[in-house]
């Protein structure tokens, strides 16, 4: 399940507007110095299937991580047995189904056939994977805290109306998968659909759980990985490997990971590095405080804070304590930028010496870019832009490299680089189109961060 309100900050750009001014604004309303227009022939950039960076980890932490993906829930639940499609997997589409989606759906088809040796195919219903299409409306009426979600023994969102509560979509009760719905919104932007998809039709295959310890895995509410990275194949492919089936017990799946995964990750077996224990709740618990939009400015403070208490002492110097640091940089921003700078310049440490961290990094450097942008210093714009704009390519995150292409254009703007500026700019509109979908949503971004430089002393 993709929780919709409560993470969704992290992965797109909104996290970067705490920069603007405390006071409360109508962003849609913001306005443009001359007006933005935006060009009637400009194209809706896509990305092209990419094979994904293998796993880096040891095999030893990632068979704990194995474990706790697929015999655990992420509401903490114990699940008895491995559940898969023991027959060769169909996928079809139903509902209002997005243009970009249907791309998007083939690429990543390509993807889990070559990376995680799935034989897996679209076809017309009735199939054994169903992506259902609904308005994020009806969506959010079935489950409020999704804006994406997975369901056993359904065909789709009306027949999961009629089942709900009943010992057919409990997955718990499973003992093979054979029907599944994956539930997505019709009417959000290309990328959220995109990355909905990513994440629910693999959880539809396999791992059912999201772990807050993985830096390198879509399995991740923090949701700063957008698409299906090595690891998630990897997982993928251990999941249906011969050796498993449908009904093994997790003793029984435990006793065989060491063998498949030497197997198929042989790299792993020489890299050092133990299983990892999972979060406690109270963990959970503040990171939905911090990152909530019902807590008010204290109370995201107090969330942020209890996250860098628990992480402390946990004793934990991996990603969670990045992103507690990064929580308490996003809480501090608006009243002390010189704290929030080091709480990120943390948090971005930490991420750079973990495999998979590049893209965590590359948000903080957008932070960063941020305050740099509303505080004159454009020299540090094109640095930490330059810097992050790679990654935000490489890792398919249309949203982040439409803002960071955004922010340096005004730096280059402000600079009297026009040509240059003018190329980004436009790399940033056409970007933007398919991370935040309808023209006012572009220019509302787009706005938001003309606002940072005004704010630089430009305007």
């Amino acid at each position: 399940m993709r929780l919709s309100p409560l993470f969704a900050a992290l992965a797109v750009a909104s996290a970067l507007f705490a920069c603007a001014p405390a006071r409360e604004t109508d962003v849609s309303k913001a306005a443009f110095d001359p007006p933005l227009a935006l060009p009637g022939n400009l194209p809706l950039r896509s990305f092209a299937p990419a094979q994904a960076t293998g796993a880096l980890r040891s095999n030893a932490e990632m068979a704990q991580d194995f474990l706790d993906l697929n015999f655990r829930m992420e509401s903490g639940r114990t699940l008895p047995v491995l559940t898969r499609f023991e027959e060769p997997i169909t996928v079809a589409l139903s509902g209002d189904v997005p243009a970009t989606a249907r791309n998007d759906l083939t690429g990543l088809l390509a993807r889990l056939r070559a990376e995680a040796g799935l034989d897996i195919r679209q076809t017309n219903a009735p199939a054994a994977i169903t992506l259902d299409f609904q308005p994020k409306a009806a969506l959010s009426r079935a489950v409020p805290s999704a804006a994406c979600f997975v369901v056993p023994n359904v065909t789709g969102l009306a027949d999961y109306r009629k089942k709900r509560g009943s010992a057919a979509v409990d997955w718990g009760q499973l003992p093979q998968r054979t029907r599944i719905a994956v539930m997505l919104p019709s009417d959000s932007s290309p990328q959220e659909v995109r990355d909905c998809l990513h994440e629910e039709l693999a959880q539809a295959l396999g791992p059912l759980n999201d772990l807050f310890r993985l830096p390198d895995s879509v399995f991740n509410d923090d949701n700063f990985h957008s698409v299906l990275t090595g690891f998630d194949m990897l997982m993928l492919r251990v999941h249906y490997a011969p050796d498993l089936r449908s009904g093994m017990t997790e003793a029984q799946v435990a006793a065989r990971l060491p063998a498949i995964l030497a197997r198929l990750n042989p790299a792993g077996q020489n890299v050092a590095g133990g299983p990892k224990q999972i979060s406690p709740r109270a963990f959970l618990s503040a990171t939905q405080t911090a990152f909530g939009t019902g807590a008010g400015a204290g109370g995201r403070a107090s969330g942020a804070a209890r996250m860098l208490a628990i992480a402390r002492a946990e004793g934990w110097t991996d990603g969670r304590l990045a992103f507690s640091h990064y929580a308490h940089g996003r809480a501090l921003t608006a009243r002390d930028s010189a704290a929030a700078t080091e709480a990120y310049s943390q948090a971005a440490q930490i991420w750079r010496a973990q495999p998979g961290g590049q893209i965590h990094a590359a948000h903080v450097d957008m932070q960063l870019a941020a305050f740099a942008l509303s505080s004159g210093q454009n020299d540090a714009v094109l640095f930490l832009t330059a810097r992050a704009i790679p990654v935000a390519r490489s890792h398919q995150n249309a949203s982040l490299l439409s803002s960071l292409l955004a922010m340096r254009a005004e730096a280059l703007t402000t600079l009297g680089r026009a040509a240059e500026a003018r190329s980004a700019r436009l790399d940033s509109l056409a970007w933007a189109r398919y991370a935040f979908g309808s023209e006012a949503q572009v220019r509302a971004r787009m706005s938001d961060i003309a606002a940072l430089a005004r704010r630089g002393g430009r305007g």
